[in-house]
């Protein structure tokens, strides 16, 4: 099978802990992932520590607009939650994960609802469910019309702050796991090692302030994802895939780097603009809305059964395709149609940031193109959040669970952080071993120099996009080993950054030159064809002391079978 090798940092270069401090357990990470886990492993273990890279309400989760999957409306089943997140994941998916998340949801997001989170009603008392791309049924229950993250991140963080039991430093990045042995083993070879604990670097201002060391027995990983890999995105500055690179370091595996997901309709805002871009939420094409060129020509009709309410990865190639075939930097949401009384009541949000950026949606198209929003890959863990080092879970976007295979199916992000989240709690405090030793970190220690982020994000873009070649991905990768090459003057948080940023997209630009098809989320323009034959499977990236291996594992393509049906339209003609 493939193989691929690259040299990267084996730890990042970082002071000595000037401060030290011990929990049982451990949550990097503060969305709905995180909190979820930290308020459900509550008197379950003695202590617990929530750290977080900002603030509390600083992550993703914040930003999700449309909403949160589940099969809570009338007529509605798991089953077909099932098959429409199978055909989403383009073959890709972890099928048994998918059976978890689809008949566990329903009673998480009522647990949700019952923690505090106001969710919208209908007029007559019950639950207000739209639908989004890929989804047949109305399935996608939200709040505050377009605030549905902020709404479930203001519950959690309520939440958090009722339990004095849990403690939250803010301000806080993980550097890198702290390894170990059982204390009555510590210079036994045999024994395996796992989570000791984690070095931090706090902002802050007294005894945690600068580089610090929290002794635990578990860490559960919710640190998100990693958009600010590429020069637009809708992530917030935050992800940087701190948490994937992390437990690269440490010897967990990351699964299906390749499959990020460019969300079809992110408000352009010109070729120079980057960072945090707007997202137009799919529930906007939900209620109604389409997609028109530069003629008015509505180009997704005939393009998939669903027209402009397609599976994100199908959306997201016709405005690319469209935008190659006319010279044209983006494409127009039309939702004119939908009236001032409706875009105020449903989307407000929404309405409030174009109108900030000079479009009225009311009355105006509104520019959009495809930008990063998230990635389907991550930490790869088994059903209950465990990856392959003792002691270290992960679950949210950090994490690859298997349930959004090559492209995840629209508003089932929140639910896969809520319900693995809950079985990682079910699991982790029987599994709590003992104290283990930190022993000699021998890894090499190396950083990246912080001024290359903005020549990676640009060849990342380019290169490993929403469009990717052979030539580009070589291209991409002599471009990564060069800023690889560029070492730091002196350790702080943008050369940790700039180092994570560096690894991961190495990892990921690897596994899309070896996935040699068009599947999901990962277009070659090389290889337009997907290729059950030969790369139904993933591609798994490990690292030892700084040293990467990319491997295919094959694996059978998840939406052929019964119950499914045909599928296979998913791609554009």
């Amino acid at each position: 099978m493939p193989t691929s090798l690259r040299r990267l940092p084996g730890r990042l270069d970082a002071p000595g802990p000037g401060w030290t401090t011990r929990a049982d357990v451990v949550v990097v990470g503060s969305g709905i992932a995180g909190l979820t886990a930290a308020l459900r492993l509550r008197g379950h273990v003695d202590s617990i520590l929530v750290v977080t890279k900002d603030v509390l309400a600083a992550g993703s989760t914040q930003w999700a607009q449309g909403g949160i999957a589940a099969a809570l409306g009338p007529g509605d089943t798991p089953h077909e939650h099932e098959v429409d997140t199978l055909v989403a994941g383009a073959g890709a998916c972890d099928a048994e994960a998918v059976r978890v998340l689809v008949n566990e949801g329903p009673d998480a997001v009522r647990e949700l609802i019952a923690l505090g989170t106001n969710f919208d009603h209908t007029a007559d008392g019950e639950l207000s469910l739209t639908r989004e791309g890929g989804h047949h049924r109305d399935r996608i229950a939200h709040a505050g019309g377009d605030a549905t993250g902020a709404e479930i991140q203001r519950a959690l963080i309520a939440a958090i702050e009722a339990a004095p039991d849990i403690e939250v430093i803010q301000h806080a990045l993980a550097v890198d796991l702290l390894l170990g042995r059982p204390a009555g083993s510590p210079d036994d070879p045999a024994a395996p090692l796992g989570v000791a604990g984690l070095t931090l670097h706090v902002i802050g201002e007294g005894e945690r302030d600068g580089v610090g060391a929290v002794h635990c027995r578990a860490v559960v990983l919710a640190s998100g994802g990693l958009g600010q890999v590429f020069s637009q995105t809708t992530n917030p500055a935050v992800a940087t895939g701190d948490g994937m690179a992390l437990a690269l370091r440490a010897g967990a595996t990351l699964r299906d780097l390749e499959f990020v997901q460019f969300h079809p309709t992110v408000m352009y805002l010109g070729p120079d603009s980057r960072g945090q871009q707007p997202l137009i939420s799919e529930a906007v094409r939900g209620e109604g809305a389409f997609l028109v060129d530069f003629e008015g020509t509505r180009f997704m009709q005939g393009v998939h059964e669903l027209a402009d309410l397609a599976p994100r990865d199908v959306v997201a190639k016709a405005i690319m395709k469209r935008m190659l075939e006319t010279g044209q930097p983006h494409m127009w949401l039309d939702a004119r149609h939908l009236g001032a009384e409706f875009w105020e009541r449903r989307f407000p949000t929404i309405l409030a940031t174009a109108r900030s950026h000079g479009v009225d949606p009311v009355t105006q198209l509104i520019p959009v193109a495809p930008a990063c929003h998230y990635a389907s890959g991550g930490v790869r863990t088994d059903l209950v959040g465990r990856t392959d080092v003792p002691g270290l879970y992960a679950t949210g976007e950090v994490a690859c669970s298997g349930v959004h295979g090559a492209n995840r199916l629209a508003s089932n992000s929140l639910l896969e952080g809520l319900v693995f989240s809950r079985r990682i709690a079910e699991v982790l405090p029987g599994e709590l071993g003992p104290w283990r030793e930190p022993v000699a970190d021998e890894r090499h220690p190396g950083l990246v120099d912080g001024e290359v982020r903005r020549e990676l994000q640009e060849v990342m873009t380019s290169r490993v996009g929403v469009l990717r070649s052979a030539s580009g991905l070589v291209e991409a990768a002599a471009v990564l080993d060069k800023l690889a090459g560029r070492a730091a003057g002196a350790a702080g948080q943008a050369a940790w950054e700039a180092t994570n940023l560096v690894t991961i997209s190495a990892a990921l630009a690897d596994a899309a030159a070896l996935r040699e098809e068009t599947r999901g989320s990962h277009w070659r323009e090389d290889f337009p064809e997907r290729d059950d034959a030969t790369w139904a499977g993933h591609f798994d990236v490990r690292m030892a002391d700084g040293a990467t291996t990319v491997t295919f594992v094959p694996s059978p393509a998840t939406d052929r079978g019964a119950g499914i049906g045909a599928v296979g339209a998913e791609e554009p003609a």
